[in-house]
């Protein structure tokens, strides 16, 4: 490590006695300065703080609501609205027994369900199934007040009035609705405080110091509380749809990533103040080090995300903006916040081991310890370890043709037992399962009685009706006439199969099929449809975004590191390593968790994450690599980078490989999958691709790595 010389304070230059009145000057004025960022800091989080409890109230969980206009289902959802009668929302109520139920008395039971506050219609049924073991009711609730706390009311009524040795379930959109509502209830308290746990541990291990970790800490919360007051505001005013894994996403992600970009700052500060720096010099000296690189880490993150801005899905879209608030304001915190609280804190932060005065490297001399040691063994076999460092991870990576990402079974999207999953799964058992989430197709009027049966004969389709304006089905007999709107009717289907099953699926390519043909300005919605389309749409993102992300990443490397050698190389071991992260999860997914498979935005998000947050390891790393270089070579800056870099990047991977794993909280299964893969993805790269791959591959190639800026040359 060279020795850094502290920037003299312009006042230390004079030489008469006016000299030490400018220096307190001086002092006082930075001082001044640093309150002051300090009590805007301290005011930000007490607007953030309360902000975050009202999150609630600009979140939708609608999931068509994040479909494209243009998709099918959304046009067929605009048309749907226009015949609805209500604006309720079903809850399918399933009542079995091992015996034949008393009919009587599931009539009863329905009779006193009209009395429900929150009911919007009129109660549907009883229907009583074939085999004359179960009976269904559709109870419609309003949608004025919280789904959760309607359909629980419901839950309570049933279990007081249904006849004994029965067991009634409340399940359907308001059912489903209901239980992730309950799952997402620890994204605002639960989850953040693990997560600031989890990195107060962790701080407190790396620097062994008690005010330090807490003044880190609260960098990251203020950062939060800034980007928190942000979303809230663009949520409120419509520019983005909030939902509750974007606000869990964004809360780990700022904790992560602030931290990260304090723990370069602070190892730059503690190492200014080990070369003889004071309070205001180290403060100095640590911003301008470490200036370049969390602007270039910060940046590499933030554009990643704002390409999520050109994915079709309203749901990756919004999560652009959401997150690149929270990077810009972790930048913020960092380089503002924090160099004040050091500033006045100085030497005392580190308490009770300040740093102590550092002896100065000879130019061949690499420091003692792990990272040492590391450093040496990378230098004395550089292209054994890249090339079996390679091949292990290309061999992780095959493992990606197995992760299933088509979607999942709504009933699978809340893991663990809940009651909408388990009245789905009798629902199944007694009655055809698209039963409470029909289809619907929207035709033109004169069309609809032709297609009703052609509908009606279609493998998977158990009864479809056209629809009368009361809601029900259209009897020529009762002389019940098809509604009509603007030329149109809405046909009614219910499936054979679970709506969000794969044989739905199949059945609903089927019938867009056959009703296209009839109709060719027709469309068909519903929740298979929904999901269907929501999956359709993520594929083609992926497709669309990763290239994007790879771009913009490359070429703010290349301004970073003014190379071109250099910047490609970390993208590709980047990318090498979400492979092998992918591989590995799919294997852990589909044999170990057992899961049904995951969200179509699975890959999408971990790519950004990790190819975003893996470069950063690589950025801390290159940058501190090309610094040391141009002093001693690169093959020398290689081995001096590594081994200087080591402890403090591998602490920021531990701590954003916990804030990630703490999504493993909540029982969502698109947040545990998510919070797996970054996890694991960023240890991957923390110890393995930036320990060994990234130098020994630069060491091995040697200055033509900063091809074709100067420094390529010189050595």
């Amino acid at each position: 490590m060279e020795k850094h010389v502290a920037e003299p304070v312009v006042a230390t230059t004079q030489p008469d006695s006016s000299g030490k009145n400018k220096l307190a000057v001086s002092g006082k004025a930075r001082a001044l300065v640093a309150v002051v960022l300090v009590l805007v800091w301290l005011g930000v989080a007490g607007v953030g703080g309360p902000t975050f409890g009202k999150l609630s109230e600009v979140q939708t969980t609608d999931q068509a609501s994040f479909l494209p206009a243009s998709a099918e289902a959304t046009r067929a959802l605009e048309w749907q609205a226009k015949f609805r009668t209500s604006d309720a929302i079903p809850a399918v109520v399933v009542i079995a027994g091992d015996t034949a139920l008393d009919q009587a008395a599931i009539a009863k039971v329905a009779e006193s369900l009209k009395d429900l506050r929150d009911l919007d219609g009129e109660i549907i049924g009883p229907f009583a199934s074939q085999d004359s073991l179960a009976a269904q009711l559709l109870v419609p609730l309003s949608t004025s007040g919280e789904t959760k706390e309607a359909v629980q009311a419901l839950r309570t009524e049933l279990d007081e009035r249904i006849p004994e040795g029965t067991r009634a379930y409340v399940t359907g959109p308001a059912g489903f609705n209901a239980d992730l509502v309950e799952a997402f209830g620890g994204i605002d308290g639960v989850l953040l405080g693990v997560a600031l746990s989890a990195v107060l541990l962790i701080l407190l291990l790396v620097y062994r110091s008690i005010l330090l970790p807490f003044v880190v800490l609260f960098t990251a919360v203020a950062a939060l509380c800034a980007a928190i007051v942000a979303v809230y505001f663009m949520a409120k005013e419509g520019w983005i749809r909030l939902d509750g894994q974007s606000q869990g996403i964004l809360s780990i992600l700022v904790i992560g990533a602030a931290t990260d970009y304090s723990l370069l700052y602070v190892a730059r500060h503690r190492e200014a103040l080990a070369h003889g720096a004071t309070r205001w010099e180290a403060t100095t000296i640590a911003w301008k080090r470490s200036v370049e690189p969390i602007l270039a880490s910060g940046g590499t993150v933030t554009v990643g995300l704002l390409c999520l801005l050109f994915s079709d899905l309203n749901s990756n879209k919004a999560l652009g903006p959401i997150g690149a608030s929270g990077i810009v304001f972790s930048i913020i915190a960092a380089l503002s916040f924090l160099p004040a609280a050091l500033g006045l804190l100085g030497r005392s932060a580190y308490w009770p081991f300040i740093p102590k005065p550092a002896r100065p490297l000879g130019p061949e001399e690499l420091p003692d310890g792990l990272w040492g040691n590391l450093a040496r063994f990378v230098g004395r076999h550089p292209r054994p370890i890249w090339i079996i460092t390679a091949i292990l991870l290309v061999a992780g990576a095959l493992g990606v043709t197995q992760f299933k990402a088509s979607g999942v079974p709504q009933s699978d999207l809340v893991l663990g037992q809940t009651d909408s999953r388990d009245g789905q799964v009798v629902l199944g058992q007694h009655f055809p399962g698209g039963t409470g989430s029909p289809a619907f197709a929207i035709v033109g009027s004169g069309t609809a009685q032709e297609a009703l049966p052609k509908i009606e004969k279609l493998d998977g389709v158990a009864s479809a009706y056209i629809q009368a304006p009361d809601g029900g089905p259209a009897l020529a007999d009762a002389g019940r006439k098809p509604q009509v709107v603007e030329g149109k009717s809405l046909i009614s289907i219910t499936l054979d199969d679970a709506a969000d099953s794969d044989a739905a699926k199949a059945t609903l390519v089927e019938l867009r099929t056959a009703i296209h043909g009839m109709d060719p300005e027709s469309l068909v919605g519903g929740t298979t449809a929904t999901l269907s389309d929501t999956a359709t749409t993520a594929e083609t993102d992926l497709v669309k975004i990763i290239p994007l992300i790879l771009g913009a990443i490359l070429l703010i490397l290349m301004l970073l590191l003014r190379s071109i050698v250099a910047p490609v190389l970390l993208v590709a071991t980047t990318v090498l390593s979400y492979g092998t992260a992918m591989g590995i999860s799919a294997w852990v997914f589909n044999g170990i968790f057992k899961f049904s498979g995951a969200d179509p935005s699975v890959p999408l998000f971990g790519f950004v994450f990790l190819v975003a947050l893996g470069v950063d390891y690589n950025i801390f790393l290159m940058t501190r690599v090309r610094e040391e270089s141009m002093l001693h070579g690169t093959r020398a800056g290689v081995l001096r980078g590594l081994s200087v870099t080591g402890g403090v990047i591998t602490s920021a991977g531990v701590v954003l490989a916990a804030t990630f794993a703490a999504l493993g909280i909540i029982p969502i299964m698109f947040l545990v999958q998510l919070g797996f893969i970054v996890a694991f993805g960023v240890l991957l790269d923390t110890l393995v691709v930036r320990s060994f791959l990234v130098p020994a591959l630069v060491y091995d190639i040697g200055p033509r790595v900063w091809w074709p800026s100067e420094l390529g040359a010189k050595r």
